[in-house]
């Protein structure tokens, strides 16, 4: 695990702010589902990415897993143009 030197209190609800040049370097926007791991005594976040949707659309038919990321038949044609 690397350390980032980041430190952010915890507010009277339970949350923690994630630094913007954190958000931007790992892909995450406002309202992306985030999933919780613990491992010892760490908290772990990611990014939710369901491999059963495409990653452009969010169709569950004919996926294909392109970079560990699913893409659907449409959105890889259309990308192709």
């Amino acid at each position: 695990m690397k350390s980032t030197g980041i430190v952010r209190k915890v507010d009277e609800l339970g949350r923690v702010v994630l630094p913007i040049e954190l958000r931007r370097t790992m892909d995450i926007d406002k309202g992306d589902p985030m999933e919780i791991y613990v491992e010892g005594n760490s908290i772990i976040l990611r990014k939710f990415e369901s491999q059963g949707t495409c990653v452009v659309c969010g169709n569950s038919k004919k996926l294909t897993i392109f970079k560990d990321k699913s893409i659907c038949e449409n959105c890889r044609k259309e990308l192709a143009l």
